[in-house]
């Protein structure tokens, strides 16, 4: 059983990897897609104190080279559900005693643990079924960034009507021969050879649906202390209800979480 699991790969969760271990605690990191989240497309990142014009990347495989180096465990599986269960006492559910932690499934394995960190973020919100059969077979991007040197002088299309979607066409204006710009459910251009989807994000919760309080948006409620309805369970980063989701908070928010989960386990586990 590990003391902490810690569900992402992000800033948030290596940042929260990081204290559980400079704490002697054992953690285990679960990432379903690329360890240091959505960060890593960026070409620069200049609002990172201390790092000035440091890539995305560069600045996420230090910190998670730092939650390994001291001792954190990553795995790259997809959480598929979180169960509360009695405590677990040489291999055996122990029903006898009231100390409950957590069974955590995953596409791979299962695990147990004292106390969950969520740190999920965010992902791309999907076209809609209209749009999405409009694109037929044709990719779709969300990063024009990553992509869109493979459209060098072909028509794309960016989809949204949002800072991010004028940014991504400033970037592709550069490379591709022709740029339409259109707005959610508006047909995509049948000359287009490649979609560029920036239509907002949505958080990475649903798999907690019935055992943590999820906000009409589907982000999970937890105040500044990061504790959710599910004593034992918190929430860092992009993927909790705030108003503010930038990488400095994101790492503030976990320092919190992994303070937290630390002392839930002295009083309730230990």
């Amino acid at each position: 059983m590990y003391d902490v699991i810690v569900i992402g790969a992000g800033m948030a969760g290596l940042t929260a990897a990081i204290y559980v271990s400079r704490a002697g605690k054992t953690v285990l990191v679960l990432e379903s897609g690329v360890v240091g989240g959505q960060i890593v497309n960026a070409p620069s990142v200049e609002n990172w104190p201390g790092d000035y014009k440091v890539s995305g990347k560069e600045l996420m495989d230090k910190i998670s080279h730092q939650a390994k180096e001291l001792g954190a465990e990553i795995k790259y599986e997809e959480v598929l559900s979180v169960q509360k269960i009695q405590k677990i006492i040489d291999g055996d559910i122990k029903n006898s005693d009231d100390k409950s932690v957590f069974a955590v499934k995953t596409d791979e394995d299962e695990y147990s643990c004292g106390a969950i960190i969520v740190a999920t973020g965010t992902e791309p919100r999907k076209l809609s079924v209209s749009q999405a059969a409009d694109a037929g077979e044709r990719p779709i991007s969300y990063c024009a960034t990553c992509d869109g040197a493979l459209y060098k002088d072909k028509p794309v299309v960016v989809v949204g009507s949002g800072n991010t979607a004028k940014q991504e066409i400033a970037y592709l204006e550069g490379i591709c021969s022709k740029v339409y710009h259109i707005h959610h459910d508006d047909p995509i251009p049948e000359d287009a050879e490649a979609i560029f989807v920036a239509i907002g994000r949505v958080p990475k919760a649903e798999f907690l649906s019935g055992l943590v309080e999820l906000d009409s948006d589907g982000y999970i409620v937890a105040d500044e202390s990061c504790t959710t309805s599910c004593s034992g369970i918190f929430a860092a980063g992009d993927c909790r209800t705030k108003s503010v989701r930038q990488l400095v908070t994101a790492a503030g928010d976990a320092a919190v979480a992994a303070e937290v989960a630390l002392d839930y386990l002295g009083e309730n586990i230990y």
